[in-house]
C-alpha cells in the first residue's frame, strides 16, 4: 500500500439546513485513481470541493501529507481541478489557456513554452497551440482543460464529472486517456461520477456514497463481486436482489427453495438479502437446476442476451450468450460461490433499493 496522502476526518457539511455529509472519514493514498461514485445529491461533489478548498466543512479536518489544510485557500493547495464545464478562456488560444496558471506564478517564458509543449504531447494535441477553444470538439476542449491542470505539476488532480458532456464513444476513449495520463504522470487522481461503468473501468479504488455516507469502498472487483449492502449491489451494475432466509451456515432459502452457498456466521433462520448477478444465473433444462421458471422476455444486447425469467413470486434478470426463446420452460441453477448473502438493510435509503418479493 502506498503512503497516505489525503485524509478527511469526521467531516460534516450542510447547505440551507440540509445535511450533505455526516461525519465522513476518508483516506486516499498516493498515486491512486480514486473514484467517488454515487447518485445525485449523495455528497460526492461536496467531498471533492472540500478537498479542493472550494468549500469549508462545518466540522472535521482535512489533512494533506500529514498537514492540516482545512483552512488553506484553494490556490495554496498542491492540487488542480478539472470541471465538467471546462471553463476555458474563449478569447485565448490553446497555448494561452494552458499557460494561464504558470504566468500567474511568474514562471519564465522558456519554462512556460517547454511546459506547453510537454502538456500538448501528453494529451495528444501536439500542433494545436494556436487553435481557439471554439474551434475544438468537446473531447479536445477536455484535453486542453486537463493540460492546463497538469502543467502546474499538482500532486493531486481533482476531476468533477469531466466526461459528462461528451458522447458515449468519446467518453469511452477519454476514460482510457485518463488511465494513461495517471500512469504516465504518477500523480493521484480523485474522480467524481455517477457512472458505474466509468468507475469500474478507471479506478484503483472506488468509494460508493449515498445520502452523505460512504456505503462501501474497495477495489472495483470487490465492489462488484462482494457488495456489502443492497444499495451498493443495485447501484453497481444489474443485480437480482431477493429477500431470503439464512437457514444455517452455507444454506440459504430463496423463494422457498434451499440453495447451497458459501456464507457463514449469519446464524440460523435469520432474514437476509441475497445478491445474484445476472451473468451468474445459469439456465438449464428442466430437472437439472434448483428452481423452475419460464422465459418471459428476451433482448439482444450485442455481447449477450438479456432475458427475464418468471419463477414463482419473482422475475429473474439473466445475461447469457445462449439464447432461450420467450416461453421456454427451464430451470435456474446458481453456483454456491455466486450467491452473495448480506445482512438485511436497516436504513430507509438501503431498504428502498431492495426488491420486495
Amino acid at each position: 500500500m502506498s503512503k497516505e496522502l489525503i485524509r478527511l476526518e469526521k467531516v460534516s457539511k450542510s447547505f440551507d439546513g440540509e445535511l450533505i455529509l455526516d461525519d465522513l472519514d476518508l483516506t486516499i493514498h498516493e498515486n491512486e485513481f480514486v473514484t467517488l461514485l454515487g447518485p445525485s445529491g449523495c455528497g460526492k461533489t461536496t467531498t471533492l470541493r472540500i478537498i479542493g478548498g472550494f468549500e469549508k466543512p462545518d466540522k472535521g479536518r482535512v489533512y494533506f501529507d500529514g498537514m492540516d489544510i482545512t483552512a488553506l485557500a484553494p490556490n495554496k493547495r498542491p492540487l488542480n481541478t478539472v470541471f465538467q464545464k471546462y471553463a476555458l478562456f474563449t478569447h485565448m488560444d490553446v497555448a494561452e489557456n494552458i499557460a494561464f496558471g504558470l504566468k500567474i506564478k511568474n514562471k519564465p517564458q522558456d519554462y512556460i513554452e517547454d511546459k506547453i509543449n510537454y502538456a500538448l504531447k501528453l494529451v495528444n494535441l501536439d500542433g494545436y497551440e494556436h487553435r481557439m477553444p471554439g474551434s475544438l470538439s468537446g473531447g479536445q476542449q477536455q484535453r486542453v482543460a486537463i493540460a492546463r491542470a497538469i502543467v502546474n505539476e499538482p500532486k493531486v488532480l481533482l476531476l468533477d464529472e469531466p466526461l459528462g458532456a461528451l458522447d458515449l464513444k468519446l467518453r469511452q476513449d477519454m476514460q482510457y486517456e485518463l488511465i494513461r495520463l495517471k500512469n504516465e504522470l504518477g500523480i493521484t487522481f480523485i474522480y467524481v461520477t455517477h457512472d458505474q461503468e466509468e468507475a469500474l473501468t478507471m479506478s484503483d479504488h472506488i468509494v460508493v456514497m449515498n445520502q452523505g455516507y460512504i456505503q462501501q469502498e474497495g477495489s472495483p472487483e470487490d465492489i462488484y463481486n462482494e457488495p456489502e449492502n443492497a444499495f451498493v449491489a443495485d447501484f453497481i451494475g444489474d443485480s437480482n436482489i431477493i429477500r431470503a432466509t439464512m437457514v444455517k451456515d452455507e444454506l440459504v432459502n430463496i423463494l422457498g427453495t434451499d440453495f447451497i452457498c458459501v456464507d457463514k456466521g449469519f446464524g440460523e433462520n435469520i432474514p437476509v438479502d441475497v445478491v445474484i448477478r445476472p451473468e451468474d444465473v445459469e439456465l438449464v433444462p428442466r430437472g437439472k437446476g434448483i428452481i423452475s421458471g419460464k422465459v418471459s422476455n428476451v433482448i439482444f444486447k450485442g455481447v449477450h442476451y438479456e432475458m427475464d425469467v418468471q419463477t414463482s413470486g419473482y422475475e429473474w434478470l439473466v445475461h447469457s450468450t445462449r439464447l432461450f426463446d420467450v416461453g421456454s420452460e427451464i430451470d435456474i441453477y446458481v453456483d454456491p460461490f455466486n450467491i452473495q448473502v448480506m445482512n438485511r438493510p436497516e436504513s430507509e435509503d438501503e431498504e428502498a433499493m431492495v426488491l420486495d418479493v
